[in-house]
């Protein structure tokens, strides 16, 4: 008579037995026996609730190829072929009238009547206990990994730009790796900046980021614990929420929150991929305020570049005239050494009365920060009475984290500006006269951050002009001269009268709505 054996073990297994142990147990049972033991199938660290095991594969693999020749499968025990009822019965059946193979533990006879209904009761009561324990080992586990979450502790496997580490005392940390830090910082600063995801993915992969995936770069700007925060997911009694990690963040708190915003809001923009040749692609918008997009078309003797609206297919405007145009626009937006040297003597005579505009500005956010902190808490009030939907919470609560953070980086910033730090910060102004050649000597990742810093809310173009609807408060010097020029106007968005009116202070309705009748 032959048999096969068969050992398992997973890596959250709490079974007493090694995978040597087991083995053993069952070539002593075979000896005994006087059963031959021809082959050992062995699964490492493998799952105990499915039977899609890669040894447990090659098992009926075997079985199928020398159908016959092996009359039982020996297991130390029933819970190391399963901990699932229902597939354990299931398979021990199907090997029985498919293969004529029994199924034993080493504590059950060789003659062991499988047919007999107070046998199959035995093996269903074992493998129901074995089901419940599988149920609690992950019933604790989870808790476990909640608890551990709750005090801070990042427990999966360290993510990019991290790698794993113990602290005295063994407890798990994960420490930045300094060598991949940056490559995490320039990600959330390019994206907070408005570069394209895809452009941000083409940089740091050939500074050394690993990560593959059209979703890498989000799953970069999800992973709370870059800020170093630690997400603890809803339960039945206790909201989602994040609270401070024990290992130190690579990135500061407000941008994590800032950029959780950003991508929230464009999951409903289209996207639109700038290129060398046409950087506008991304920025650029039509009188409409679809993104326009950008390519060649042939002429009699060369092909012409085109800025184009897919909305409109008479929207067309030569690529020339607009980085023509932008380069001007740049020029005027640039400070002439004379406005630098007069914000320099200024900004120098008065520092130390800047340093303590600051401190008392520090003192105002303070108080501000107290509000959201207020409103933090009773937004959980609400969840916790059923007054609000979970989604509703989540939308708030990362709303006013985002705040949250900003407001304590403001005040951490204001409370530490020193006099020194501000003559730094002034050394930097002779950049300011240049413009254009900064831009011109940017790749396309830097034009795009650029842009972006000064004109916060994009570009349209209409009537042979720019358009935007905020420029940089700091280089808003020349706007006259570019409107009479006709090359940049600054337009405050329609005001939306798609609101419920209300009454004023003074009893003064505001606006109709648009359709509203007389």
């Amino acid at each position: 008579m032959n048999a096969i054996g068969y050992v398992r073990i997973s890596v959250k297994d709490q079974s007493k037995w090694s995978l040597a142990s087991q083995e053993k147990y069952i070539r002593e049972y075979c000896t005994r026996n006087k059963v031959e033991l021809i082959e050992m199938f062995i699964d490492d660290g493998k799952k105990s609730y499915t039977f899609d095991r890669p040894d447990y594969i090659a098992l009926e693999r075997f079985i199928k190829s020398y159908k016959g020749t092996v009359q039982y499968l020996i297991v130390l025990d029933h819970d190391r072929f399963s901990r699932n009822l229902a597939e354990a019965l299931t398979k021990i059946e199907y090997l029985e009238k498919k293969h004529g193979l029994k199924v034993l533990a080493t504590n059950e006879p060789l003659d062991l009547d499988t047919a007999d209904p107070m046998v199959f009761m035995q093996r269903a009561f074992k493998y129901m206990m074995a089901n419940q324990e599988l149920f609690t080992i992950r019933r604790r586990a989870k808790i476990g990994i909640r608890q551990a979450q709750e005090s801070g502790r990042y427990v999966h496997l360290a993510p990019f730009g991290y790698f794993n580490s113990r602290e005295q005392g063994g407890k798990s940390l994960i420490t930045i790796d300094e060598s991949r830090a940056f490559i995490i910082q320039k990600i959330f600063r390019d994206y907070l900046s408005g570069v394209p995801q895809f452009l941000i993915y083409q940089d740091v992969k050939k500074l050394g980021f690993t990560l593959t995936g059209s979703d890498a770069i989000v799953r970069v700007l999800n992973n709370a614990a870059y800020a170093g925060l630690i997400r603890v997911k809803a339960n039945e009694k206790q909201p989602e929420r994040y609270v401070k990690a024990v290992h130190q963040g690579i990135i500061p708190e407000h941008q994590f929150w800032r950029a959780q915003e950003l991508l929230n809001l464009n999951k409903r923009v289209e996207k639109v991929q700038p290129r060398d040749d046409f950087p506008l692609r991304g920025i650029l918008k039509c009188y409409c305020g679809t993104s326009m997009t950008a390519g060649y078309s042939k002429g009699k003797k060369h092909y012409y570049g085109y800025y184009r609206c897919l909305k409109h297919g008479n929207v067309n405007i030569r690529d020339k005239k607009l980085h023509d145009d932008l380069e001007t626009i740049l020029s005027y937006l640039s400070f002439t050494e004379k406005q630098v040297e007069h914000i320099t003597k200024t900004a120098n005579s008065t520092l130390k009365e800047a340093v303590q505009i600051k401190l008392k500005q520090a003192e105002v956010k303070k108080e501000q920060l107290k509000s959201v902190l207020l409103k933090i808490e009773r937004l959980e009030e609400r969840l916790v009475n059923d007054e609000i939907e979970t989604e509703t919470y989540r939308k708030y609560y990362r709303k006013f984290q985002s705040e949250k953070s900003l407001l304590n980086e403001e005040i951490s910033y204001l409370n530490n500006l020193q006099e020194d730090i501000l003559s730094e910060q002034l050394a930097l102004l002779p950049q300011m006269t240049a413009l254009p050649a900064i831009y011109k000597r940017s790749n396309l990742n830097q034009k795009h951050s650029l842009l972006n810093g000064v004109f916060k809310h994009g570009l349209s173009y209409s009537e042979g002009a720019f358009r935007t609807p905020y420029i940089n408060p700091a280089l808003t010097h020349n706007l006259l001269i570019m409107n009479e020029k006709g090359l940049l106007f600054l337009e405050q968005p329609d005001q939306d009268f798609d609101t419920i009116p209300c009454g004023a202070e003074e009893g003064t309705r505001t606006p109709t709505p648009r359709g509203a009748r007389s």
